[in-house]
């Protein structure tokens, strides 16, 4: 089963996850513009509220977003307005959707493309992904890895005068990480909402993500850290988090 982010947690998604998008949006940006034949197109697979795409968008890019959760593309759509006229966002599956036109960069972030149910989603999805990319483009995109779904099995809880947000998450060392998110969300009138969403992280072995990218045509595959895009990680599994980059 595929998932997708509910009304009310997208809400504080928006108000809360974006950290992440603003610290690697500008690595991401770097990294393909120095490419002299950077074609300033983006497609952003699982864009959630749409923060890196309105990084690309800030700097002149035409973007294409694509997430399963009618939500999140609402608040992306919402948090991009200014650009509207270079932005198009699309509800569909990861594993299942189709552009108009193709670009020259695609991105998938935070650890999005987890969320798959299994390596077939994550084959078709990278399929897609190719369709969608101009010959010569790039894809990058993010995975957790098990090292790196250690750190779910703990209780957090995080506040501020909008949310409270408490996670509960357990990983045992198997194919999945399961997460709990329950809180309270304050209101234009003073009351509070009560949230849940419960989600996965699938785990995939990256020698088989590099198998399942040169089966659906990716060339030149390698992992590397969010902060040196250009090197490649002789040992990515140990890493808690691995960024790919395939080239078409």
């Amino acid at each position: 089963m595929n998932q997708a982010y509910n009304q009310d947690f997208s809400r504080v998604y928006n108000l809360l996850f974006l950290d992440f998008a603003r610290s690697v949006a500008p690595r991401l940006h770097e990294f393909y513009t120095a490419r002299p034949d950077a074609d300033p197109t983006l497609l952003d697979v699982c864009c959630g509220t749409g923060q890196v795409a309105l990084y690309f968008l800030e700097r002149g890019f035409t973007i294409t977003g694509v997430d399963l959760s009618e939500h999140m593309i609402a608040h992306a759509r919402q948090n991009t307005a200014a650009y509207h006229d270079r932005a198009a966002f699309i509800v569909a599956d990861a594993a299942d959707f189709t552009i108009p036109t193709p670009v020259g960069l695609a991105i998938s972030t935070f650890d999005a493309l987890n969320h798959l149910p299994d390596a077939d989603a994550l084959r078709r999805c990278f399929a897609c992904v190719y369709a969608a990319v101009q010959e010569g483009g790039v894809f990058i995109f993010d995975l957790n890895t098990r090292v790196g779904l250690q750190r779910w099995n703990n209780i957090t809880l995080s506040e501020t005068p909008e949310v409270t947000l408490i996670n509960r998450g357990i990983y045992d060392g198997g194919e999945r990480a399961y997460v709990r998110i329950t809180g309270f969300i304050r209101e234009d009138d003073g009351r509070y909402t009560r949230f849940e969403e419960n989600a996965y992280n699938t785990v995939f072995d990256l020698a088989h993500v590099r198998d399942l990218l040169e089966d659906t045509g990716w060339q030149q595959v390698y992992f590397a850290r969010a902060a040196d895009l250009h090197t490649p990680l002789a040992e990515p599994e140990r890493e808690g988090r691995a960024f790919v980059i395939a080239s078409r």
